[in-house]
């Protein structure tokens, strides 16, 4: 069976060395926070993910979830039990608003908490992550009476939360919706339709579960400017604010998946359910993109937490297994052959591997924090850059993480040959599990889309410009360290060459829209490479500062190693991208549609 151990220590190193975990404890929310219960909060986390939830991923997996002949249904041995110590100890709420009973912590560090959740088991992990989603739609667009009625309960994961888009005729156009959504005479709705690919939608682990259901009211305009966004509980609440009598929504079947198992994907049918409208008619998907976009973020660290779990076991296998001889003679002269990591090429796999799990960690704690700042500093001109920078790097978090860590689960299946086809090592279900995590939350390549048609030239491009900025400082002021000369000349090539990209789609992008859409992709991973150098230059300037004050501790040289594998191997991927983008459309769009 497949193991996880949290890296505890790689996400102190990030909060309290390289990212400023203790700047955010001089807001007055944060003021009772220290690195003491930060770091206490972690060790406990682990020891839930590692002890709890990570024997249950291989259970999960193979019994999935059971619907019943009355739409009821049953999760994974184990999944409920799981649920209720997380709720007991208030997991799910770590950096829930405390005014509805959160923990009030920061959500940097909820996101590491998360990361733990979603690389033990990424399929219970979605349960609480959806509720969260619901729980911030709600927090941004529900009338004060909907907030006190649904957020206490949702964060004390006495109920669950779901988002329903998806129809079985459009998922990303959600313009051409059908769910209908009929005014009663006491202000509530009545709801019909179908959605489908409704994570969570229904299960045996809470008391109720609060469904957010885009639909059309009648008579609403046509497209995305009459879209509408409705609570619809599974249980109406009675006078006291407790389930009562079942709603007229049900699930119609689960679907049959590739992976996450575990998870209840559900088809759902609306029968004139009671709804209640958030916010103003016609303009829900603005609070439902406040939902997408936590999601977004969230998907990020799902590929990054199938990517660090799969190397784990990987690099195990590795030291473990023994084939063949080291090109440079036997390492091992009393066994018959060497353990596999001596061979290049599974040293490649691994190191790929690390030097993006270490990065992307480095960059969704980042985006984290700028996230804690935006909302809670009080400083208007910083909250500016926080929102431009989140902006910017939500399309990046999640379309060049998942992207990286599909490629990267599957190396790390691949170090374990034959045997990473065989279920029984358990490298299949994280590749399997991966998976979807380039597709839903808007499919990469409408997160490129997104990227370079909306978010670059937001604000006349502020939030790029400011980014630049930023990195051009840092160089200036880290470039004569001895010790970094490729860390930083990497960063400041990496920057130039993206200015090279930008430019090139700014000048090319207006002549024919095409060359936008067809250089998308490979600017979003020029992003992505980029940002991760930056993490990267930013981690060697601490590794190396502690290195020259005395530290014998084997971690700090060993991130410059590791660090210096991505700036040397890694980064120049850039080039390879740059002049992808500058051959503009001609070679996508020339062959007819009828050849292909």
């Amino acid at each position: 069976m497949p193991s996880y151990k949290a890296p505890v220590r790689d996400m102190q190193f990030l909060l309290h060395e390289v990212l400023g975990f203790e700047d955010l404890t001089k807001y007055d929310a944060f003021s009772e926070v220290d690195a003491d219960l930060a770091d206490a909060i972690l060790v406990e986390a682990a020891k839930f993910s590692e002890d709890v939830l990570a024997p249950l991923n291989v259970v999960g997996d193979h019994e999935g979830c059971t619907r019943h002949a009355d739409g009821s249904v049953t999760t994974p041995t184990g999944f409920k039990d799981a649920y209720k110590q997380m709720s007991e100890n208030a997991w799910s709420a770590l950096s829930m608003d405390p005014q509805y009973g959160g923990q009030g912590m920061p959500g940097m560090l909820g996101i590491a908490a998360s990361e733990m959740w979603t690389s033990s088991n990424m399929a219970f992990a979605m349960y609480p992550g959806l509720t969260g989603g619901a729980i911030k739609a709600i927090s941004v667009g529900g009338s004060d009476e909907q907030k006190q009625t649904y957020l206490p309960k949702m964060m004390s994961g006495e109920w669950t939360g779901t988002m329903n888009l998806t129809e079985p005729h459009c998922g990303t156009d959600l313009g051409m919706l059908k769910t209908k959504a009929v005014p009663n005479a006491d202000g509530s709705y009545k709801i019909s339709g179908q959605k489908i690919f409704i994570s969570a939608g229904e299960h045996d682990m809470s008391d109720n579960i609060v469904h957010l259901v885009l639909a059309r009211i009648e008579g609403a305009p046509q497209g995305t400017k009459g879209i509408s966004l409705f609570i619809v509980p599974k249980f109406k609440l009675d006078e006291n604010g407790n389930p009562g009598e079942r709603n007229p929504v049900s699930c119609g079947s689960i679907e049959e998946k590739m992976g996450i198992h575990g998870n209840s994907t559900c088809v759902m049918n609306y029968d004139e359910a009671e709804g209640y409208l958030i916010g103003e008619e016609n303009k829900g998907l603005r609070v439902m993109f406040v939902m997408m976009n936590e999601a977004r973020i969230g998907v990020g660290l799902q590929g990054l937490g199938q990517s660090e779990v799969a190397y784990q076991n990987a690099a195990i296998y590795a030291k473990d297994r023994i084939q063949g001889r080291a090109l440079t003679g036997p390492k091992n002269e009393d066994k018959p052959a060497d353990p596999i990591i001596v061979h290049p090429d599974v040293r490649r796999m691994l190191m790929e591997t690390k030097a993006f799990n270490e990065a992307g960690r480095a960059l969704l704690y980042w985006a984290a924090k700028h996230e804690d700042m935006e909302k809670h500093s009080g400083d208007e001109k910083l909250a500016e850059k926080c929102d431009d920078y989140l902006g910017l790097l939500t399309p990046v978090v999640k379309g060049y993480l998942t992207d990286m860590s599909m490629k990267t689960t599957i190396d790390c299946q691949q170090i374990f040959g034959g045997h990473g086809f065989v279920e029984e090592w358990g490298m299949s279900q994280f590749v399997r599990d991966n998976r979807i995590a380039l597709i839903y939350e808007g499919a990469n390549g409408v997160q490129a889309l997104d990227l370079v048609g909306r978010k670059l030239a937001r604000n006349g491009g502020r939030a790029l410009m400011t980014l630049n900025a930023e990195i051009d400082q840092f160089v200036k002021d880290n470039k004569d360290t001895d010790g970094l000369s490729e860390f930083m000349d990497g960063l400041a090539d990496a920057k130039t060459k993206l200015t090279e990209a930008t430019m090139w789609l700014m000048q090319n992008g207006m002549k024919d829209p095409n060359n936008a859409g067809a250089g998308s992709t490979d600017y979003m991973h020029m992003l992505g490479l980029a940002t991760l150098a930056y993490m990267w230059a930013k981690m060697a300037v601490v590794a190396q500062a502690k290195i020259d004050d005395g530290s014998n501790e084997d971690f700090y040289p060993n991130k410059l190693i590791t660090g210096r594998y991505f700036m040397l191997r890694m980064l120049p991927m850039m080039d390879s991208h740059l002049a992808k983008i500058k051959t503009g459309a001609e070679p996508l769009m020339a062959l007819d549609a009828a050849a292909f």
